[in-house]
C-alpha cells in the first residue's frame, strides 16, 4: 500500500488505521480488497472527504491519496509530506 498525503486546508481530525487493504479513516472503514490490478476506483466513489484522488491497484499495491489537515501553523513534514510506503497493519503514523 502506498499513502499519498496532500496538505489541505483546515483542521479537520484525520486517523487511519490499516488492516490489509481495509482502511478505516476517522471511524469508517473503506475495503478495498477487490479492487483488482490495474483498476481505478474514482474518488467519487468511495465517498469520504479525506480521499482527495482516485484509488488504483498497481504492481499489487493499492494506491491512495489522502488529505492531511493543513495550515500555516503546521509543520514542514505537513505541509510537504512524504508517502507512506507499506505501512504495517494497526494507527496508521501522520506527519505532525
Amino acid at each position: 500500500m502506498i499513502i499519498k498525503l496532500s496538505p489541505q486546508g483546515g483542521r479537520v481530525p484525520l486517523s487511519v488505521q490499516k488492516t490489509g487493504d481495509v482502511l478505516i479513516i476517522n471511524g469508517e472503514s473503506f475495503d478495498f480488497r477487490q479492487l483488482p490490478e490495474g483498476a481505478v476506483l474514482p474518488w467519487s466513489a468511495v465517498h469520504c472527504q479525506h480521499v482527495v484522488g482516485d484509488v488504483t491497484r498497481l504492481n499489487g499495491d493499492l494506491i491512495i491519496a489522502l488529505g492531511i489537515p493543513c495550515d500555516e501553523d503546521s509543520s514542514i513534514a505537513v505541509r510537504f509530506p512524504s508517502d507512506i510506503v507499506n505501512p504495517p497493519d494497526g494507527d496508521v503514523r501522520l506527519p505532525e
